[in-house]
C-alpha cells in the first residue's frame, strides 16, 4: 500500500515539475557560477527576499527573529559578508563554521551554496540552531522545493522536530503552501498525521487557507478529526476563519461535525455562526450538524448568531429548524441575546418575531426582551415588541414593570404608546355626529395576554405607579373604566351589604360577651340575643373563608400581592378564636378567658376597617379613604422613624417613676411651698393690676367731675366743693373695705402655719 501511494506521489511530482518548475530544480546539481541565484546580491536583492519570505510564511516564524538567532553565533557576520561576495569555496575550508553557513545559505534560498556545501564537506544536514530548527525547516518555511530535495538526498531527517517539538518539515512546508515541498516529504516517508494530537500539518495548511495543500493532505490520508476530546480539530480551524473551501474538503473527508473544543464545548457551527461565516454553516447544516447543538454555556448557534448580528446567518438556522425559544444561562432566550447596542439590532429582532419567537419569555431573574430592550436603550426594539403584544406590565423579580424601564431610559416611546391608544378606537359608516355613527373601541391594549392572571386594571396600576396618570383621561381608558365598573358594581354593593351584615352581627356579638364585667363567684350569663347572633356570625365567617379560598385557587401568586387578602384571613381567624361554641353552648361568661379580650378588641377594629376599605371603592367616597390611607401610612412611616425614640423614653420613664414606692404616693414639701409661693405671685399680680385699673379710672372720673364742676360753679363754691372731695377720699382710702385691696403684697407674705411647718421639715432633716 506504502508503494502504491509513493507512485502516486511520483506521478504528482512529474505532473507538477511538467506544470511549472523545470526538471532540473528536483534532480540536476548546479555548478557555482555568476550566474546563480543567490551569487553577489547586494542590500536591495536581500530586502526583496526578506519581503518574499515574509509574504510566503508571515504566520509561522518571523524573519528577523531567525537571523537575530544566528547572528549571535560566533563568526556570523564575516559568513553572511562571504554568502554576499559569492566566497563559497572559502566556507568548505572553515569545519566550525559550514553548519552555521548551511543554515545561512538555506535560509536565504541560495540552492548552489547548498549543494556545494552538502558535497564538498563532511557537514551533518540535520544540524540546527538554538531553537533546534534543522535546514530541512528552513527549506520547507522557505517553500524552497530543490533545496529540500538536496537536503533529503543528503540525508536530511523529514520528521525532525524542533526544539520546542512544535513543528516539522512537514508542518512549515504546509504553512508556506507549497504542495512540491509537501508531496517531497511525503514521498521521503514524511508522517502525514505527525502533532495529531495537538496541531498537525493539516491545521498548518488550513491556518494559511491554502486549498491545494489541503487538498492533497487529505487526498493521502490526513486524519481530519483529533484522538482526544475537546481539542481543536482542523474543522474547528476552518470555521473559525471562514474558509469556505476548506470546509467543504474537510467535510467530504468525514469530518466530525459533533466535535466539541477547549473548555467552551464550541462546535465548528458555533464558531461559524458566532463571525457570520454564511457559506460554512450552510455547508455545516448540509452535512448534518444538529442547529440546536449546545456549548458550555448552553448556548446554540442562533445565540451566538444574535449576539454578532448575523441576519443572513439566523435565516438560515431558522430556515433549518433552530429553536427561537431555546435558553441558555439564567434562562435567556434568542431575543434577550439581540439586545446589543449595535445597529442591526432591529433587523435581528424582526427576524425572530418573524420566527415566532415568545416576546413575554422571561429570564430567571423576570427579565423579559423587552426589559433588556428599555434597559438598553433600544427605542426602536421596544417598539416593536409593543407591536407584537409584550406585556408592558410584566414585572422582574424585584418587583419593577417593564413600563418603569420605558418612562426612564427610552421614554420617546411613551408619545407612540399614546399614539396606540388613539388607533384603538375606530369610527365606521357614519360621521361622529351621524345618530347612526359606530365606534368601536379595541381594549386588547390595555389587557395584555400576560396580564390577565395578575388582573384586568394591572396597566392602568402600572401607569399609576410611574405617574402617567393623564393616560388614565384617555378616551380608551374612560371608557374601560366605566364600563368595567357598571358591570362589576352590583358585585361590589353585594359584598358591601354582605360584609355591613357581618360587622353589625359580629359587633352586637362582642358588646354583648367582652363588654360585660363579671364579678367573681357571682352568675354572669350573655343576653339571650347572644347565642343565635353567634352562629350567624360563625356561617357568615365560613362563608368568607370559602370565598377567598375560590379567589386563592384562581392564582395564588396574584392573590398573595394585595394586602387586604391578608386582612381578610386575619379577620377569619380572629372571629374564630372569638366566637367559641363554650360561649353559645354554656352562655357563662366567667368561663371566657382574658387573652380573648385582646384578640376581639384587635379583630373587631379590622372588621371595621375591611367595611371602610370596601366603601372607599365607591367612585362617591373613594378620594376620602384613599386620602386616608395615604396618611395612615405616612403617619405609620413616621412611628417607624421614632419608634426607637419613644421606647426609650418609655423605658426611661418607667425607671423614673415607681408606683410601688410609697414615698411617691406624696408630694414632697418643698414642691407644696414652691407651688404655693407660685400661685401667690400670680394672685398678687393680678390684684395689683386690679388696684391700678380702679386707681385710673377713679382718677378720670375725679377729673371729668371737677371739669364739669368748674363750668357749672362760682370760685366760692369750688374751694369749698373741693374740700368736701378731699374730705371724702380721706374717709374712703381709711376705710376697711378698701385698705386690703390697696395694700401691696408679694409672694413671701406665706401664712404662718406653712412657714413653721416648714421650718419643722428642714429641723427633722
Amino acid at each position: 500500500m506504502e508503494n502504491v501511494r509513493f507512485s502516486i506521489i511520483e506521478n504528482d511530482l512529474k505532473r507538477i515539475s511538467e506544470s511549472g518548475i523545470d526538471n532540473e530544480v528536483f534532480f540536476d546539481k548546479r555548478s557555482i557560477s555568476s550566474e546563480s541565484n543567490c551569487a553577489g546580491y547586494d542590500g536591495n536583492e536581500l530586502i526583496m527576499c526578506q519581503q518574499q519570505q515574509q509574504q510566503q510564511a508571515p504566520i509561522l516564524w518571523d524573519c528577523k527573529e531567525i537571523e537575530k538567532n544566528l547572528n549571535q553565533i560566533n563568526n556570523a557576520e564575516e559568513i553572511l559578508n562571504m554568502i554576499k561576495s559569492s566566497k563559497c569555496s572559502e566556507l568548505a575550508v572553515i569545519p566550525s563554521d559550514i553548519q552555521l553557513a548551511l543554515l545561512y545559505c538555506t535560509l536565504k534560498g541560495c540552492f548552489e551554496y547548498v549543494s556545494y556545501l552538502l558535497e564538498h564537506s563532511d557537514i551533518d544536514p540535520n544540524c540546527c540552531d538554538s531553537r533546534g530548527r534543522t535546514p530541512l525547516h528552513f527549506a520547507c518555511y522557505r517553500g524552497e522545493a530543490y533545496i529540500a530535495k538536496v537536503l533529503l538526498d543528503h540525508g536530511a531527517d523529514p520528521n525532525r522536530w524542533d526544539g520546542k517539538k512544535e513543528v516539522t518539515p512537514l508542518h512549515c512546508a504546509a504553512s508556506a503552501k507549497s504542495v512540491e515541498c509537501i508531496l517531497l516529504l511525503l514521498k521521503r516517508k514524511a508522517l502525514i498525521n505527525i502533532g495529531l494530537e495537538r496541531r498537525s500539518p493539516l491545521h498548518f495548511a488550513i491556518e494559511r487557507d491554502a486549498v491545494e495543500c489541503v487538498e492533497v493532505l487529505l487526498k493521502y490520508g490526513a486524519n481530519p478529526n483529533t484522538p482526544q476530546v475537546y481539542t481543536e480539530t482542523p474543522l474547528h480551524t476552518a470555521c473559525a476563519q471562514g474558509y469556505a473551501k476548506c470546509v467543504e474538503l474537510l467535510l467530504n473527508h468525514d469530518a466530525d461535525v459533533r466535535s466539541q473544543y477547549g473548555e467552551s464545548k464550541m462546535t465548528a457551527l458555533h464558531l461559524a455562526a458566532e463571525n457570520d461565516y454564511v457559506d460554512c454553516v450552510r455547508l455545516l447544516l448540509e452535512h448534518g450538524a444538529d442547529v440546536d447543538c449546545r456549548n458550555g454555556s448552553y448556548q446554540t448557534p442562533l445565540h451566538l448568531a444574535c449576539f454578532s448580528q448575523s441576519l443572513e446567518t439566523l435565516e438560515l438556522l431558522i430556515k433549518h429548524g433552530a429553536d427561537v425559544n431555546a435558553v441558555y444561562r439564567d434562562g435567556r432566550t434568542a431575543l434577550h441575546a439581540a439586545m446589543v447596542k449595535r445597529w442591526r439590532c432591529l433587523d435581528c429582532c424582526n427576524i425572530l418575531l418573524r420566527a415566532g419567537a415568545n416576546v413575554n419569555k422571561a429570564d430567571n431573574y423576570g427579565f423579559t426582551p423587552l426589559h433588556t430592550a428599555a434597559s438598553s436603550e433600544l427605542s426602536n426594539c421596544v417598539y416593536a415588541f409593543i407591536e407584537h403584544g409584550a406585556d408592558v406590565t410584566a414585572r422582574t423579580d424585584g418587583n419593577v414593570s417593564a413600563l418603569s424601564f420605558i418612562v426612564r431610559s427610552t421614554p420617546e416611546v411613551i408619545p407612540k404608546f399614546m399614539s396606540k391608544l388613539d388607533t384603538s378606537i375606530k369610527v365606521y359608516d357614519h360621521e361622529i355626529g351621524d345618530v347612526n355613527c359606530e365606534i368601536i373601541l379595541d381594549f386588547r391594549l390595555l389587557v395584555p395576554p400576560g396580564a390577565l392572571e395578575r388582573g384586568e386594571t394591572e396597566l392602568i396600576l402600572c401607569l399609576i405607579e410611574i405617574g402617567q396618570k393623564r393616560f388614565l383621561m384617555h378616551p380608551l381608558c374612560e371608557t374601560f373604566l366605566f364600563l368595567k365598573w357598571r358591570r362589576i358594581r352590583k358585585f361590589y354593593l353585594m359584598s358591601v351589604l354582605y360584609h355591613a351584615l357581618y360587622v353589625i352581627l359580629f359587633t352586637m356579638y362582642i358588646v354583648g360577651v367582652y363588654a360585660h364585667h363579671c364579678v367573681k363567684n357571682q352568675k354572669c350569663q350573655a343576653p339571650i340575643h347572644i347565642v343565635p347572633v353567634g352562629y350567624f356570625v360563625i356561617i357568615l365567617n365560613l362563608i368568607l373563608m370559602a370565598k377567598e379560598l375560590f379567589q386563592m385557587a384562581h392564582g395564588l401568586q396574584g392573590y398573595a400581592k394585595y394586602w387586604e387578602n391578608w386582612l381578610q384571613w386575619s379577620i377569619i381567624f380572629g372571629v374564630l378564636l372569638c366566637v367559641t361554641p363554650e360561649i353559645l353552648v354554656v352562655d357563662a361568661l366567667a368561663t371566657v378567658p382574658i387573652w380573648q379580650h385582646h384578640v376581639a378588641a384587635v379583630v373587631v377594629l379590622l372588621v371595621w376597617l375591611e367595611l371602610m376599605m370596601l366603601i372607599g371603592r365607591f367612585p362617591i367616597f373613594g378620594v376620602y379613604v384613599q386620602m386616608f390611607t395615604k396618611v395612615a401610612v405616612n403617619f405609620g412611616k413616621f412611628l417607624m422613624a421614632y419608634i426607637c425614640l419613644l421606647i426609650a423614653f418609655g423605658l426611661s420613664f418607667s425607671f423614673t417613676i415607681r408606683p410601688n414606692d410609697p414615698r411617691d404616693n406624696k408630694l414632697p414639701d418643698d414642691i407644696k411651698l414652691n407651688i404655693y409661693k407660685l400661685v401667690a405671685e400670680r394672685r398678687d399680680r393680678n390684684l395689683s393690676m386690679r388696684r391700678r385699673k380702679f386707681e385710673n379710672n377713679y382718677s378720670m372720673f375725679q377729673r371729668s367731675i371737677e371739669k364739669q364742676n368748674s363750668i357749672t360753679t362760682p370760685p366760692n363754691s369750688r374751694k369749698n366743693l373741693r374740700d368736701h372731695d378731699e374730705s371724702k377720699n380721706s374717709q374712703r382710702n381709711g376705710g376697711g373695705e378698701h385698705e386690703y385691696l390697696l395694700r401691696p403684697r408679694s409672694a413671701t407674705n406665706v401664712p404662718q402655719t406653712l412657714m413653721g411647718e416648714t421650718d419643722m421639715v428642714q429641723a427633722k432633716n
